[in-house]
């Protein structure tokens, strides 16, 4: 099975986001979409494990916590690695200490069980699309680095969330779907 570690976004923000791809989707027809229903916030991307793992798993992030809820406002667009050459386009989020306090959490929580910590720095985003600049014309990733750039300080709502998830990804024909197969609080004893 094909694990996560994620947070939940509301379904106004959802919906925003969903308005706003498909605006975009006019200008990369060659852009992988995600849909609106599946984005989340990740916190640790655990990858293939069997289901002996999973009761240890589970038993790592309940004991993860951070002080407080997390809140998050939804800002922004930009690309990783950069506009000038666009892999990915997504949504910034500016959120409260306790998102990255948490993330660090999950990292050390899970390291004993030999899952290793990301080499890079936790940077929280909601991932919209994914570019292939190998693929299709040019100029169609230039359109839609000029549309997102028009949208650089565009806000898609805020969130104050109080639990994680560890969730299942599994691969479909019409796209990932998500199993949340159990939910953390944020804050120890609510």
């Amino acid at each position: 099975m094909r694990l996560f570690v994620a947070i939940d976004i509301p379904q106004a923000v959802r919906e925003a986001i969903g308005e706003l791809i498909t605006r975009l989707r006019v200008e990369s027809r060659d852009a992988k979409w995600v849909r609106p229903e599946v984005i989340h916030v990740t916190l640790k991307f655990i990858g293939e494990a069997d289901a002996k793992q999973l009761d240890p798993i589970r038993t790592a992030l309940a004991s993860v916590h951070a002080m407080e809820a997390v809140e998050m406002q939804f800002r922004g667009l930009g690309f990783f690695p950069d506009a000038r050459r666009p892999h990915v386009l997504w949504c910034g989020i500016a959120a409260s200490p306790s998102l990255a306090e948490l993330a660090a959490g999950v990292e050390r929580a899970l390291e004993p069980l030999g899952i290793p910590r990301e080499s890079r720095e936790f940077v929280p985003h909601l991932t919209l699309a994914r570019l292939r600049p190998d693929r299709g014309p040019r100029r169609q990733l230039e359109k839609l680095v000029r549309a997102a750039d028009e949208l650089k300080s565009y806000d898609f709502g805020s969130a104050r969330e109080t639990e994680f998830h560890l969730i299942e990804s599994q691969t479909k024909p019409s796209g990932a779907e998500y199993k949340t197969l159990e939910s953390f609080p944020i804050v120890k004893g609510s």
